[in-house]
């Protein structure tokens, strides 16, 4: 199995916006492109990702290929990436190892070592969701910041008239509204209210990676997983977390 990408950094931006959220995790590698599905090691969240073979300058594989691996030390190897340098992964199944060509001003070859994974892809979450906000990933971080100032957790009010993030903690409490024609909101659909709470930390941690321009949905349904979903180029990706049952 062999893939190319022209813009390395690109690829970088995708490893992050996994590893973010998981350490380790198994792509499918196929014709059609890359995509991984795995729950993070609290099994509370799941990252969905997808990259089309359309957004790749080669993609060869013989039917079906799994790639496990470290995402915290792949996306340090990434991390090295130089402006302007492409990206050459090749799986060498003797040595049970994947090598990374980077190609630009100078050519340089790492090979990280792969893991042994028998765990198989989990399902996507089936939720009825009651609620669908669009707007842009920068908003969505901004509300966020505002509440990992006073709460580890964060609760999400959604209904026809906009969008309500509350945070509390023992520094203070945060009430941000934001209506369906404040500007923020790109578009909203709800049936009646939707109301759940979520850990700020691993809400942040899945929209960190999201471009601040690029559109990202919230979809909501009262103490059910969020679904958050954006893509980077053509990059898809979809996360899910659990809620936590509020007390009051």
């Amino acid at each position: 199995m062999q893939f190319a990408i022209k813009d390395a950094r690109f690829f970088k931006s995708c490893i992050d916006a996994i590893a973010n959220l998981v350490d380790e995790g198994s792509f499918e590698a196929t014709k059609d492109g890359l995509h991984l599905r795995t729950m993070d090691p609290s099994q509370i969240a799941m990252v969905d990702f997808k990259l089309p073979a359309s957004a790749l300058q080669k993609m060869d594989v013989d039917g079906k290929a799994s790639i496990t691996m470290n995402l915290s030390d792949f996306s340090k190897i990434l991390a090295r990436t130089r402006s302007d340098e492409s990206l050459d992964v090749l799986l060498d199944e003797k040595e049970s190892k994947l090598h990374l060509t980077f190609s630009g001003d100078s050519k340089r070859v790492f090979k990280m070592p792969l893991l042994d994974s028998s765990a198989t892809m989990p399902k996507e979450p089936n939720v009825p969701f009651d609620a669908t906000v669009k707007m842009q990933g920068g908003a969505l971080k901004a509300m966020l910041q505002d509440a990992g100032l006073l709460s580890s957790h964060v609760v999400f009010s959604i209904d026809e008239s906009g969008m309500t993030l509350e945070a509390k903690g023992d520094s203070g409490d945060l009430r941000s509204e934001t209506t369906k024609d404040s500007g923020l909101l790109a578009s909203i659909n709800a049936k009646g209210k939707s109301r759940a709470m979520f850990p700020y930390e691993y809400l942040n941690d899945i929209a960190k990676a999201c471009p601040d321009d690029a559109a990202l949905e919230l979809n909501l349904k009262s103490d059910a997983p969020v679904k958050i979903s954006y893509q980077i180029g053509d990059a898809q990706l979809t996360y899910y977390l659990a809620p936590r049952v509020e007390n009051e």
